[in-house]
């Protein structure tokens, strides 16, 4: 087929794969952010890259993305996972705790710097739709990139850090109502306002309002359902049916599909099930997302910087000076310090990943100028690439604040209080919860029985679907900041694994497990626990204790002797010696 790249209709797939594989890896050694990879490398593979030599190099057609437009349509799916997590991630605590800053400096950053861009827009000669498009798209910063830096720099949970993460989050939630603004705009360009034009709005309200109450009715017990059949695929595919579901339907509305992944996330991020489908799905976002900024890279006309320049670099100097003067005045008007303004400003100024998402709607409703539009993406994307060093910039300002001690905004709310985890909520777990409960420490539970965790929500608590052998159910249940981990699974090689698996992400983390008898109460000893309960000799002792004072014995000294028998047992099973000097056997090393 003329057009088509070679390696046949899976050369696309294939070149984006060795990218995810190879290329992505390779440069993420260097400390470039995959995002900002993916990106290059759809440039590097596109119909500007090395596709402009092919006439002179034949063979670079198998280094070229032929099928922008499939890729395209595949990459859609990319950013309607994304905000599927998003919605996934918000509960009302987390918007309450931090309601002065994510509705107060977020919607001003959001409203202040649309307006500004859009004033700049209109008084360089631009209509008011396109206009209004430039100033939703450019107000928006990119948080895939920014807060795996924060993260990287253990900035997330500083004062600025914050703030950072309360205007990316309202950033994202303003997302779903631009890309709304954008198709109304689309359907009355020509037309003046009349109260009769809100009609346009309803069959996406009626949309939105059905796949509310239908994903309240239905969601919860279809993944009821499929958590009880216990089959990781089965789950896997309910889920995507869920989101992909929820965007289709949000699409035939006239929406965004990605519209409709986020009132899915919503919906689904107070249920039990939230965490393991947190963990299920990241891949799938992962993999999509990054197909979504290969797609970005691809259509990016690199020939524009060679005929325009100047006017390129004007732009994304102007963007990020608007952006970030902006950001500043609004951070210090939040009684932010000088320097915690300034770390702000620097982070928020460039543009972000929802930009190409609003600007590629924006072009296929007739809202943009087909020749502004290409000069747009590149000056965007320019400033993307700037944030690695619009971070490193603010991190110098960071050191030299902290060097003058200055304070912090008293005003934000902290961090939560770690918290216990428990694994297994069945008989075991749920007398450890009451009891930790009892002396107020907070809690959270994960459980592999659908009817268990469906009866713990019943009751109120903090009880989640899973499974806790997976490192990335650990970590998203919050283990790298948990007080403790206790383990009472029935099962001894799942308790083994989940010790395991704690133990290799966190050294420092106190791990107390239910050991089936004293052989497997040294095998978890020998795979890091901190300490393993065998059932069989508690149970004896707490025999020996009642027989004792049944019998007359003085309460006191049956207790001391118990305690001090337990200790005995405790130090002779975590004895290495008592493996007759044997190493833990094939399975906990393969499970190490």
């Amino acid at each position: 087929m003329a057009g088509e790249a070679p390696g046949g209709e899976y050369g696309d797939i294939v070149l984006f794969l060795a990218t995810a594989g190879v290329l992505v890896p390779i440069l993420h050694r260097f400390r470039i952010s995959p995002i900002l990879a993916f990106i290059a490398a759809g440039v590097v593979l596109g119909p500007f890259g090395l596709a402009v030599l092919q006439e002179q190099l034949p063979w670079l057609g198998y280094l070229t993305i032929r099928n922008r437009q499939e890729m395209a349509r595949l990459a859609q799916f990319g950013v309607v996972f994304l905000l599927f997590m998003i919605g996934l991630e918000l509960s009302w605590e987390r918007l309450y705790s931090m309601r002065r800053l994510i509705f107060g400096l977020g919607i001003l950053q959001v409203v202040m710097c649309a307006a500004a861009i859009g004033a700049v827009a209109l008084l360089l000669g631009q209509p008011p739709e396109a206009a209004a498009v430039l100033g939703m798209a450019l107000a928006l910063s990119s948080t895939a990139i920014i807060m795996p830096l924060l993260v990287e720099r253990r900035r997330q949970f500083s004062v600025p850090g914050r703030a950072i993460f309360s205007v990316l989050l309202l950033q994202d939630l303003a997302v779903a109502p631009m890309l709304v603004t954008l198709s109304f705009l689309a359907g009355h360009q020509d037309k003046g306002f009349s109260p009769q034009l809100l009609l346009a709005f309803a069959p996406a309200a009626l949309a939105l309002f059905g796949l509310v109450v239908f994903g309240r009715l239905v969601l919860r017990p279809l993944m009821r359902s499929v958590a009880r059949v216990q089959s990781e695929e089965l789950f896997i595919a309910a889920t995507l049916l869920v989101v992909i579901g929820a965007g289709l339907i949000t699409a035939l509305a006239g929406l965004s599909m990605a519209l409709g992944g986020f009132v899915a996330g919503l919906l689904l991020a107070e249920t039990e099930y939230r965490k393991e489908i947190e963990a299920k799905i990241e891949p799938f976002k992962g993999l999509l997302l990054g197909l979504f900024f290969v797609s970005v890279g691809v259509s990016l006309d690199l020939s524009q910087i060679v005929r325009q320049p100047l006017v390129i670099a004007g732009l994304t100097v102007g963007l990020l000076l608007l952006n970030g003067a902006v950001m500043f005045v609004l951070a210090r008007l939040f009684r932010f310090a000088t320097a915690q303004a300034f770390e702000i400003a620097l982070l928020l100024a460039a543009s972000g990943e929802f930009s190409f998402v609003i600007l590629h709607t924006a072009v296929g409703e007739g809202l943009m100028d087909g020749a502004l539009t290409p000069v747009i993406f590149v000056s965007s994307t320019i400033s993307m690439f700037c944030i690695p060093l619009l971070a490193a910039a603010a991190a110098a300002v960071a050191r030299r604040a902290a060097s003058r001690g200055e304070p912090a905004l008293a005003e934000i709310v902290p961090t939560g209080e770690p918290r216990v985890l428990i694994v297994g909520y069945g008989r075991v777990g749920h007398l450890v919860a009451e009891m930790l409960t009892v002396h107020g420490i907070p809690w959270l539970a994960v459980d592999r029985s659908a009817r268990t965790t469906e009866a713990g929500r019943n009751r109120g608590r903090d009880v989640f679907f899973g499974d806790a052998s997976r490192r990335e159910l650990l970590q998203r249940i919050g283990l790298d900041t948990a007080r403790a981990l206790v383990v009472t699974m029935d099962s001894p090689e799942g308790i083994e694994t989940v010790v395991a698996t704690a133990r290799d992400i966190r050294q420092d983390l106190p791990i107390v497990a239910r050991a089936r008898d004293a052989e497997h109460a040294k095998r978890l000893y020998a795979l890091g626990a901190t300490d393993a309960v065998p059932e069989a000799i508690e149970a004896s002792l707490q025999l020996s204790e009642a027989l004792l004072i049944g019998i007359g014995v003085p309460a006191g000294p049956v207790i001391a002797s118990v305690h001090e028998r337990r200790d005995e047992f405790r130090r002779e099973l975590n004895n290495p010696q008592a493996l007759g000097g044997r190493r833990p056997g094939p399975r906990a090393e393969v499970e190490r």
